[in-house]
């Protein structure tokens, strides 16, 4: 298997990850060839961290424009300068793992490294992927937030919102937009009809009413899912029970409407103040262009193609999110 080196390239057919570091052909992003490449140019005892190393974890991830390689390093280290690279060096020594043999922070050290840059709904899909694949617990993230650090405050907001339930991260905005709008929801609740038979496992109840609220990805509509999703309907209908199914567009375009519905069902009067807090959470998001802005400025002096004006490239698009 062909490796990383420094110096001249073996073929044309190499990619140049730096200044003189070459990786064989891949069209991975930040794949473990061109990590092992960087990895060349960086002192041994640091580790990759933050999105970088939130992508090997495999967690779902907040859509996001092109971003560095975030590496995690000594203060006693000497830093290496390089676009493309940004480095964050610690006073002190900082959690690391090793996976498939890149050097990683621990995943709570990079769900806090995330926080310096990212959204409250960002970070609450990194945590709950995390904590649903079991790579970290609450009392880890409780740690690492009660330090003295730069996201240190949001990681300490974020916890109390993580569900280690949800399953996928729409699922996880989703839930977030209810507890922003004050919606008494319980996730994964099994629905039963009045002969106590089960029915469904429904993504979220309206707690004391006889509605469900769920989130429709894609595979929704392929044929197969379709067909189950539709006799499953049908049971619910025949058990007096409503569902709700919305799309990504949904959450992000017209809360407004989730909202007011779900107020008319509750027999409560309008409040503004919940859509707004809604709306504050999406703002400070990859999911918008404020959110989107704040994350480059951190980032500029590592992107060549921020400072000189290049357009943002942008999907509304989750990795790992269905």
């Amino acid at each position: 298997m062909e490796t990383p080196v420094r110096g001249r390239a073996p073929s044309r057919t190499w990619q140049q990850v730096t200044r003189g570091v070459w990786s064989p052909p891949s069209t991975a992003p930040f794949g473990r060839a061109e990590l092992e490449a960087w990895a060349l140019v960086l002192p041994p005892t640091s580790a990759f961290t933050h999105l970088t190393a939130a992508e090997r974890y495999r967690w779902w991830l907040p859509s996001s424009p092109p971003h560095p390689v975030f590496v995690a390093m000594r203060r006693s280290e000497p830093r290496p300068r390089r676009p493309g690279l940004l480095v964050c060096r610690h006073p002190r020594s900082f959690g690391v793992t090793v996976q498939d043999g890149l050097r990683l922070t621990t995943p709570a050290e990079t769900i806090l490294a995330a926080a310096r840059d990212l959204g409250v709904l960002d970070l609450v899909m990194l945590g709950d992927s995390a904590l649903r694949a079991g790579h970290v617990t609450r009392t880890e993230l409780e740690i690492c937030a009660s330090h003295r650090r730069r996201g240190a405050p949001l990681l300490r907001e974020v916890i109390p919102l993580l569900d280690e339930r949800s399953e996928s991260a729409w699922e996880s905005i989703m839930r977030v937009l209810q507890i922003a709008a004050d919606i008494p929801v319980e996730p994964q609740h099994h629905v039963h009809d009045s002969a106590g038979r089960f029915l469904a496992r429904a993504d979220f109840w309206v707690v004391g009413t006889r509605r469900i609220h769920e989130y429709d990805g894609g595979v929704h509509r392929e044929p197969e899912v379709q067909d189950d999703d539709l006799r499953r309907d049908r049971l619910l209908l025949d058990a007096s029970w409503q569902r709700h199914g919305f799309t990504s567009r949904h959450l992000l375009n017209e809360a407004a409407s989730i909202i007011r519905s779900t107020d008319d069902l509750l027999g409560r009067e309008w409040d503004g103040a919940r859509l707004r807090a809604w709306e504050d959470l999406l703002n400070a998001s990859m999911l918008r262009r404020p959110g989107r802005s704040r994350a480059l400025s951190h980032w500029r002096t590592a992107l060549p193609w921020a400072e000189s004006g290049q357009p943002e490239r942008f999907q509304t698009v989750l990795k790992g999110s269905d």
